[in-house]
């Protein structure tokens, strides 16, 4: 698939821009805080409903407005798609696929695949679990719709739960009603467990070819899904820890707690490995992403990456740039220089100045 063009109106710091992309290499230069990475934004958000900032979408309507428009354009096995999105301050979004409103967002899901790339991405093995947690239902969402309605049925229930267990204090009589939230945790907690699972499996039998390469041959990495229970004891676990939750008003048990380990040689990356392990780690993890959804999907997936360049050294700089040749890429950086002493492709040069998007000939 390719990205054809997309235009903002109202979104982020842009009042109404049409952008056009190559199906090549596309560099957004510029000073920071222009709006390079809103673009990037306005690309994934599109794509998969979701900002890559977990930004809500009041907050990516342009300040003093109350609707932002985003149109995209696509193509997909030869056949061009128009997506329309709709951001609201008070209500949900609208989304429609060539003018036909779509009424879930998993109906999007399989339209187009997107991996992003930011500088954030490379502390994903040293931050919390929170963030590996988030880079796997990220990725999964945009493969199954399956596991993006379960997920959205989980955390929904575990909303529910977590309030009722602060209620609890002053409506102890609403006790009972934790066995209807319990119930439906369990229902969808089994599934997204389980294709966590497999999703970790299909990770790791790319992961280490690429780590090897990157590593040179070095290292082998693998990654571990380090589950807080699985799917046949969710429901027994959930029972033995409620009288720790009602005390401590919060839900302990369940795959909201689970994270991902990554270990070289029974080495865990997360705790001991150096900087530049973990960055390598890191790298060798987005990198196998695109792979894996080329394997899912039988398509190819437009690559964001966002001033990720200048966070590396010079040989994870080249590896980074030699894989993905021959991917559709919209980069964002400050500056060109490190692309072209990379002896990088431009196929198109952008200038992002104050909201706005033009050409540069010198690309």
């Amino acid at each position: 698939m390719r990205v054809d063009s997309i235009r903002l109106i109202n979104f982020r710091n842009y009042v109404d821009q049409d952008i056009s992309f190559h199906e090549g290499t596309n560099l957004f230069f510029g000073d920071n805080a222009q709006g390079k990475t809103n673009v990037l934004e306005g690309v994934f958000l599109c794509g998969t409903t979701k900002s890559h900032r977990g930004a809500r979408d009041r907050d990516m309507i342009r300040f003093g407005q109350e609707e932002a428009h985003i149109r995209m354009q696509i193509t997909k096995k030869d056949i061009p798609y128009r997506i329309d999105m709709h951001l609201k301050k008070n209500k949900a979004k609208g989304i429609a696929i060539n003018g036909v409103p779509i009424r879930k967002a998993g109906e999007l899901i399989g339209l187009g695949n997107f991996v992003f790339f930011s500088p954030e991405d490379l502390n994903i093995i040293k931050n919390g679990p929170s963030e590996r947690r988030r880079f796997v239902d990220m990725e999964l969402c945009q493969l199954s719709p399956v596991y993006l309605h379960e997920l959205a049925v989980y955390n929904r229930a575990l909303m529910q739960r977590n309030k009722l267990l602060k209620d609890l204090s002053f409506r102890p009589d609403y006790m009972e009603t934790l066995d209807v939230w319990d119930e439906q945790l369990c229902e969808s907690g089994k599934k997204i467990i389980s294709m966590r699972r497999e999703f970790i499996g299909q990770l790791n039998e790319i992961i280490s070819g690429i780590h090897g390469k990157l590593s040179g041959g070095r290292e082998i990495l693998t990654v571990g899904y380090e589950e807080n229970v699985n799917e046949d004891s969710i429901a027994d676990e959930m029972r033995k820890s409620r009288e720790r939750d009602v005390r401590l008003k919060i839900t302990h048990t369940g795959p909201h707690r689970d994270d991902l380990a990554f270990r070289t040689e029974k080495v865990d990356i997360r705790k001991f490995g150096s900087q530049g392990q973990q960055r390598t780690t890191a790298l060798s993890v987005k990198l196998s992403e695109i792979e894996l959804v080329k394997r899912v999907t039988g398509d190819v997936p437009v690559l964001l990456l966002d001033d990720v360049l200048s966070e590396l050294d010079q040989s994870r700089q080249h590896f980074l740039l030699e894989s993905i040749e021959n991917i559709q890429t919209l980069i964002t950086c400050t500056g060109v220089d490190e692309y072209r002493k990379n002896h990088f492709r431009i196929d198109r040069l952008l200038h992002v100045n104050d909201g706005k998007v033009w050409e540069d000939s010198n690309g």
